[in-house]
């Protein structure tokens, strides 16, 4: 039995001012009291994506408010809280350091724990705020800048089975959007465009095709679609790229996923078999996991290996507070609680073994991610 715990959460790691208040009974069981999401879209839209300067100072100016707002929606003062949870990377670090100075001005001025949380780890629990998901699971992160694949045994202990190679699957939906003239946010967009579309009339790259292991692709992708794109005239045409595009990442987001699937099974020494008395869970989350074609494609494959498949609602597949507070809740009940020096991350992976010994990005390389 664990003590109860009442948790704020605080997020700020990009384009959303978010904080939410979150409840851990003594058994497990999660409560949601507010979670509140400000967006600065509106901000953004007329440089077609997210400025950081411009990011961290629309955080600086809405923080209060919004922290307040989840206060009076969950009906408590201060004093019930039993700690602060804090994104503290990674992200872009002007609007991490506006979240993590106000977690931990809460924290010092009320006498409570802080959590300087991991933003991929509030994406891994993400789901475990509307679903019983014990640990352990297979965890596939899917967002505008993420692109992984985990086996996530437990609070803090992850393994990273596969990650990007180049850009992020978002990424490429939101520069693909860009390209065909959409407006931003490009994914969201890009998927409404694609619905009656024809997948088959443009041929795209499959990258990685036949490759070992569980890694992705999808500059390739990106840069093809764009030339085509230049091209493309009238609406069924942009129609059909649109579904092709589509079909392209949650193709291989699946593919890749399957190999994932074949090496998780052998850790826990489960050969794959048809769903049906194991104990596999396949767990899809972050802010592409709310696209409707993906999460079909993933469902199916994991039905097909014998995982059941969990996803986040909706509203907790982009970003948030409340996965922030339930990680930090999690945290806290292990007694992982951090101090005033808690540092900005604008890069944290969650293997940092994995990163340290096999880094998806070679310094010095040229390009995007240099």
């Amino acid at each position: 039995m664990r003590p109860q715990q009442t948790v704020l959460g605080i997020e700020t790691s990009c384009d959303e001012t978010a904080a939410a208040v979150v409840r851990v009974d003594a058994d497990g069981g999660v409560e949601v009291a507010a979670s509140i999401v400000l967006s600065q879209v509106d901000d953004h839209a007329p440089f077609g994506g997210v400025v950081p300067e411009i990011a961290a100072r629309a955080h600086v100016e809405a923080i209060d408010w919004v922290i307040a707002a989840a206060m009076e929606r969950a009906g408590i003062d201060f004093e019930a809280l039993t700690g602060v949870a804090a994104t503290a990377g990674p992200g872009l670090v002007g609007g991490v350091m506006v979240g993590l100075s106000t977690g931990k001005a809460i924290a010092l001025a009320r006498g409570i724990p802080l959590v300087a949380v991991n933003h991929l780890e509030g994406h891994a629990v993400s789901a475990r705020l509307t679903a019983d998901l014990p640990y352990p699971f297979l965890l596939l992160l899917i967002s505008g800048g993420h692109c992984q694949l985990l086996d996530v045994e437990g609070v803090g202990r992850c393994t990273r089975l596969g990650a990007t190679i180049d850009d992020a699957a978002g990424e490429a939906f939101d520069k693909i959007a860009k390209a065909l003239g959409l407006p931003y946010p490009g994914g969201p967009a890009l998927e409404a465009l694609a619905r009656g579309g024809d997948a088959g009339r443009f041929a795209l790259p499959n990258a990685l095709a036949g490759r070992e292991g569980c890694d992705f692709s999808f500059s390739g992708l990106k840069t093809a679609a764009a030339r085509i794109a230049e091209r493309v005239t009238g609406e069924d045409e942009r129609r059909d790229l649109a579904a092709a595009v589509q079909g392209a990442i949650a193709r291989q987001l699946a593919e890749r996923s399957e190999r994932a699937m074949g090496v998780y099974a052998e850790r826990r020494s489960a050969p794959l078999l048809p769903l049906g008395g194991r104990d596999l869970r396949f767990v899809v989350a972050g802010g592409v996991a709310a696209n409707a074609h993906v999460r079909a494609m993933l469902r199916d494959a994991a039905h097909r290996h014998g995982f059941s498949f969990t996803a986040p609602p909706l509203e907790y597949c982009g970003d948030n507070a409340a996965m922030i507070a339930l990680a930090g809740a999690e945290r806290l009940a292990l007694g992982l609680v951090d101090g005033m020096d808690a540092v900005a991350r604008p890069r944290w992976p969650l293997d940092e073994a994995a990163a340290r010994d096999r880094p998806t990005h070679i310094p010095g390389r040229k390009g995007a991610k240099a």
